[in-house]
């Protein structure tokens, strides 16, 4: 019999890690909304992310904001050399999807590469201490660190939605991301529009790797097993769904949690290809929870009249 203590437990920590891994979800189905693409440079942008905020606390002495500005800065500028130099290459070359797929995955590699000789391959983490003060409410062991990571994804995610939900700027995102052609005739700058879906998902990309790098050390690989995750969570909610990738992160968040007391944790790694593989096959669409609509009946057709 589980003590439902530990049940409790492993939920809320279960919660309190997938933060990060909401954000890097919306992210990436932002950027594959918008811009129709399949973004695995942003396992890349991750590592740039952290890598500079790291730079900004550990070399230079910089205070938490301090580097989290730094950090932005250079992953909207790698954002926008992505997009400027490489994306919209493609897109007047008429390029196949194929293409952007492979250059993002190479992208992804080559900043992973460059990370390791400029830092290493040792584990790193942002915080000097991975230890956070904790207060025990109801039995569940509840740190500060907790419930800022659950706060500031909450800030983000409530900023994402009012952007594209009650600004013009998200309304453009969003009719360029039904119709771009349709868009442009209607005198929506493409190009602005892509430039700023890659700034926000730069914001979330940031916001995610400060809050897991305050949490856990991290080596120049460990973006791309984080990406995977976010794929599966993005097919999860269903092919451009932000908020939909998002709630997947958490579900799936919650299901590695509790894996745990049924596998041993080495096997962490081997479900979340497992879960790559089951989504892809049976979930390819993503899962939808919206009732679908009953067929009307039938009405009996009247006898034709002599």
């Amino acid at each position: 019999m589980i003590d439902p203590q530990i049940v409790l437990q492993i939920l809320w920590t279960g919660l309190a890690t997938s933060t990060y891994a909401v954000l890097f979800a919306a992210a990436f189905a932002l950027v594959l909304k918008v811009v129709k693409v399949w973004n695995f440079a942003q396992a890349g942008m991750m590592g740039i992310a952290f890598y500079a905020m790291y730079f900004a606390v550990h070399k230079l002495g910089l205070p938490g904001y301090a580097s989290i500005a730094i950090g932005l800065a250079c992953t909207i500028a790698a954002a926008m050399a992505l997009e400027i130099y490489g994306l919209q290459t493609f897109r007047r070359r008429s390029s196949p999807s194929l293409t952007f797929f492979i250059f993002t995955m190479i992208v992804s590699e080559f900043v992973q590469y460059v990370l390791s000789m400029i830092f290493g391959t040792e584990p790193v983490s942002l915080a000097t201490s991975l230890i956070s003060p904790a207060h025990i409410v109801g039995g569940i062991m509840i740190t500060e660190r907790d419930l800022i990571a659950i706060a500031a994804t909450l800030v983000l995610m409530a900023g994402l939605y009012v952007l594209l939900m009650r600004t013009n700027q998200g309304k453009y995102m969003l009719a360029a991301a039904d119709n771009p052609q349709l868009s442009r005739l209607y005198g929506i700058n493409i190009k602005r529009v892509y430039a700023l879906t890659f700034v926000v998902a730069s914001i979330l990309i940031c916001g995610g790797m400060y809050l897991f790098g305050t949490r856990a050390a991290l080596v120049p690989t460990t973006p791309m097993e984080m990406m995977i995750f976010s794929v599966i969570a993005a097919l999860l909610g269903g092919m451009g769904n932000v908020f939909g990738a998002a709630i997947a992160a958490i579900v799936l968040t919650l299901l590695r949690s509790f894996s745990i007391l049924v596998i041993p944790s080495a096997w962490q790694s081997v479900v979340l290809y497992a879960l790559l593989f089951i989504t892809i096959l049976f979930f390819p669409k993503g899962v939808s929870f919206k009732r679908r609509p009953r067929p009307a009946p039938a009405t009996p057709t009247q006898p034709a009249k002599a």
